[in-house]
């Protein structure tokens, strides 16, 4: 106890010292993600009273957003109009900028964020809230009348279109306010995807009302701390409404033909053999049975729902650890690759996603899997197959490679090193070879790609929650290391070296505190010999 004290104190003194090195430090030297082009003005802005905060339509989003941040500090003025203290444009911008690049100036005149849409000007909004005390930026109290802002010119865009987080809510639940907490953090990251794992052995979370088993018995099949739950209809709406506004996009998962033992608890008929499988934390061969007709209308009728309540042009249908045990000997699927004159039951499942990647496709949507589906030769995947390469630690960047070849646009989130799950030291199941800290993702991870092709999308992170990784277990375990992922993501241009680079992440810390999260270490050295990862 009085070890945990000191290094409380420690802590304390550390983040007051950070802190002061933070104002008197060229605060727009501070902003993360790293800003493509930053350059000092010999000029000032001075916070008064009260401001006028001018905006074109287009940005009437952006300015009621930051009306509604800064009006708790200061009186706030909006108006549609080319000139006040801060000025929003979506008119006038270096077109070469893209939809989500800004060019934010700051001098005597005022502050000026100018883009070619809503979007770019929001990811200026956040820019600019970093040059602002830690407190304004975590909404407490704070007295913002005489604070000045140092003269600066940014000009910044993405390196990616595809910039996305992912939350594992199938083996665990986690309450609609703590997924709006982490879309808070995306934005302030500037991260615009959230990929949403829904469904899982050990839990169902989306209300299908067609079906109603898969949340009256599907949400409770696991028995643990925090693994019975589901989101009615009306709180994902919420959800999505409220990502919109933060201009992130929720694209649902809904994993099949495996990972899908919940459903298959609820509706056993889907099955191979008619049998209800056992739930699992893992994977296992209990899969949607891929022979019977029944089971593509039943998961048809499930994507109804799901494209009604997810606007997104994306949808996940997984595809990834889909043992074929069952497949092998089930008469049905042996029925269908018969018919269907299949190779095997690999090809079965490439039938089986192509079937709903088709009929997705007659709504509009493009359908995400994981890298599994291109790992051999067969059934040819439609054009609207996007593939996430995930497994380089079993099949180094095979995915990467075959998805290239077949002309698939690629999602980088493999498990070197975007799986946040992966403590920096063991743990639970995780052993040695499944941790890794802050330098290991910034310096080695595999998602990063110095020449992308052109059909790389972008990048993605994972906090998956196997082996029981509770709400309060996902601050330490996301932070501080999201910050390498999401520079990764963002920064156009070269790369800061590691030294330079956690030296921003470490004055990040006082605003981590401020915002209430719980982060871990970032270096391996820097864990405590006692510190707990539960």
């Amino acid at each position: 106890m009085v070890k945990l004290k000191n290094i409380m104190k420690l802590k304390t003194a550390y983040l007051f010292i950070l802190s002061i090195i933070c104002i008197s430090t060229s605060l727009a030297q501070t902003i993360l993600p790293t800003p493509m082009e930053v350059k000092t003005l010999d000029s000032k802005f001075e916070f008064k009273t009260s401001i006028k905060l001018a905006y074109d339509t287009n940005c009437l989003q952006s300015a009621q957003w930051l009306a509604d941040k800064l009006g708790i500090y200061v009186q706030v003025e909006k108006e549609e109009s080319t000139v006040g203290d801060i000025v929003l444009s979506c008119k006038r911008a270096n077109k070469d900028l893209g939809h989500e690049g800004y060019e934010l100036r700051v001098d005597h005149d005022g502050i000026k964020i100018s883009s070619n849409g809503d979007t770019g000007i929001f990811y200026g909004i956040q820019s600019l809230l970093q040059l602002l005390p830690v407190e304004v930026q975590a909404g407490k109290n704070y007295n913002l009348k005489g604070f000045t802002i140092e003269g600066v010119t940014i000009a910044d865009q993405p390196k990616y279109s595809w910039r996305s987080f992912m939350i594992d809510s199938g083996r665990q639940y986690q309450s609609p306010e703590f997924i709006k907490r982490y879309l808070n953090y995306m934005a302030i990251l500037k991260m615009n995807v959230f990929h949403w794992h829904l469904t899982e052995g050990q839990g169902w979370r989306i209300e299908i009302k067609k079906y109603p088993k898969l949340t009256e018995i599907g949400s409770k099949v696991a028995t643990g701390k925090e693994q019975q739950g589901y989101y009615t209809q009306d709180e994902i709406r919420d959800i999505v409404a409220y990502a919109k506004e933060l201009h992130i996009m929720v694209v649902p998962e809904i994993d099949v033909p495996g990972h899908s033992e919940a459903a298959l608890i609820a509706y056993s008929e889907m099955t191979c053999f008619g049998k209800a499988p056992e739930t699992v934390m893992g994977f296992s061969s209990n899969l949607f049975c891929g022979g019977k007709e029944s089971t593509y209308a039943f998961i048809e009728d499930i994507l109804d729902e799901v494209n009604e309540l997810f606007p997104s042009q994306y949808i996940h249908l997984g595809g990834d650890e889909a043992p074929k045990a069952n497949w092998d000997k089930c008469p049905n699927c042996l029925k269908k690759i018969e018919e269907e004159h299949l190779n095997d039951t690999h090809d079965l499942q490439l039938y089986f996603s192509s079937r709903l990647a088709n009929y997705m496709k007659t709504k509009g949507k493009k359908v995400i899997f994981w890298g599994d589906v291109v790992y051999g030769n067969g059934t040819i995947l439609p054009d609207n197959v996007v593939i996430q390469w995930w497994n380089s630690r079993g099949h180094g960047d095979l995915a990467l490679k075959n998805a290239i070849k077949r002309g698939h646009p690629i999602i980088c989130n493999t498990n070197q090193y975007t799986y946040l799950n992966f403590p920096l030291v063991p743990w639970s199941r995780y052993k040695e070879n499944r941790t890794f800290d802050i330098k290991k993702t910034y310096e080695e991870n595999t998602s990063d790609l110095e020449n992308p092709n052109e059909l790389v999308l972008g990048m993605g992170a994972c906090i998956w929650t196997d082996w029981y990784v509770l709400e309060h277990m996902i601050d330490q375990r996301v932070f501080p290391r999201l910050f390498s992922l999401a520079e990764q993501m963002w920064h156009k241009g070269a790369r800061l070296d590691f030294e330079t680079f956690y030296g921003k992440v470490k004055q990040k810390y006082p605003l981590l505190t401020a915002l209430g999260i719980d982060y871990g270490p970032a270096l391996l050295e820097e864990v405590p010999i006692d510190y707990k990862w539960e």
